[in-house]
């Protein structure tokens, strides 16, 4: 194994020195591009040190630690942010959460689709891995964003008791997940032929548990240069005259590039099943990580917490799930299922901007 590269340490380096110097320099003008080239490095630094580790652990235990390590700072921000801004950001965690589903199920899966069937004309995958992930990501996007609609709670909201019980099974239900995904069925997402990455040397101990610091140091990097750059998104936003949900798909966005481009490069390479592990995993992650740790804060403080969706991204999130039902139902994709949940994503985007 080659040891690691000088870019992969030195551009987090170079993202927490800004993160230091954000406390005397104004993130404008030429400081806010230099921001976001750091931001930019940070996630490449975090997709090379995540595919060190699940080289090491093979999957589906490498796609794991990078969807759990990218929910834990994804929660970590939508927290900090709840707690300093009040009752102003009671949907960040629901907006978060519901682009961070649409960009995923809709832009990256049509992404990896598009990709792996541009350069292999026809990939394969485990029907039973994907449609078990799919059918967790139904039951949690609907118990947590559609039946908060159907309640006596005031408002798209749950009372303080049903958000405590439904906390609970999501979290209860990703647990089941990651039980079966690791351990009961590990078999439903291995690729059905090993791919030639297999045959190369595992990392050493030592160099796995420096990537895994690595990792995370990159990933809270990212976070960091994310929140030092929110106002001047949340000012652009308000310029632009774009509703404030926006701020929760860009949030989502940034979150998951990490994830995101190593699905994608999975594609390319042929191993379809490491992208929609990636993927759906993402998922799965941030919903049932996500909603239980804001239900507690939400219920401990007192502070309200929308998480009912509107009639028009309820729509768009049962068209994700149709959709992603029949593209996995044969086990085989093609450039056509990819390009459709690419249209899909591009019509969630439209209709963000311009509701």
């Amino acid at each position: 194994m080659k040891a690691i590269p000088w870019w992969s340490w030195t551009c987090p380096l170079i993202a927490w020195v800004l993160l230091i110097a954000k406390t005397v320099l104004p993130v404008e003008g030429p400081i806010l591009v230099i921001f976001v080239l750091a931001l930019g490095g940070a996630v490449f630094a975090g997709v090379h040190f995540a595919e060190v580790i699940a080289h090491k652990l093979g999957e589906p235990f490498g796609t794991l630690v990078l969807a759990v390590a990218v929910t834990i700072i994804e929660v970590a921000l939508i927290v900090s942010v709840m707690l300093g801004g009040g009752a102003e950001k009671a949907a960040l965690a629901r907006d978060t959460v519901f682009s961070a589903v649409m960009i995923v199920c809709a832009g990256v899966v049509g992404l990896c689709l598009l990709v792996g069937a541009s350069w292999h004309r026809e990939q394969e995958f485990r029907v039973q891995g994907a449609n078990g992930a799919l059918a967790v990501i139904i039951a949690l996007s609907g118990l947590t964003m559609i039946l908060p609609n159907y309640t006596q709670a005031p408002g798209p909201s749950f009372t303080f008791s049903q958000l405590e019980f439904v906390g609970l099974v999501s979290l209860v239900m990703y647990g089941v997940f990651v039980f079966v995904q690791t351990v009961r069925h590990r078999e439903y997402f291995l690729p059905e032929v090993a791919d030639e990455d297999s045959h190369a040397a595992p990392p050493s101990n030592a160099m796995t548990l420096a990537a895994l610091g690595l990792l995370i140091v990159s990933l809270v990097a990212v976070v960091g240069l994310a929140k030092a750059l929110s106002p001047a998104v949340e000012a652009a936003v308000e310029h632009s005259g774009a509703p404030q949900s926006l701020v929760g798909v860009i949030i989502a966005a940034v979150v998951l590039l990490p994830e995101s481009l190593a699905a994608v490069r999975a594609a390319r390479l042929n191993r379809l099943q490491t992208s929609l592990n990636l993927a759906f995993g993402s998922v799965i992650a941030s919903i049932g990580l996500t909603i239980p740790v804001v239900a507690a804060v939400s219920v401990y403080l007192h502070q309200p917490l929308t998480l009912g969706l509107d009639p028009k991204e309820t729509v768009m999130l049962a068209l994700t799930m149709l959709l992603s039902t029949l593209t996995i139902a044969t086990g085989r994709t093609s450039i056509l299922q990819g390009a459709i949940h690419l249209m899909l994503f591009a019509v969630f985007l439209f209709f963000a901007v311009v509701p």
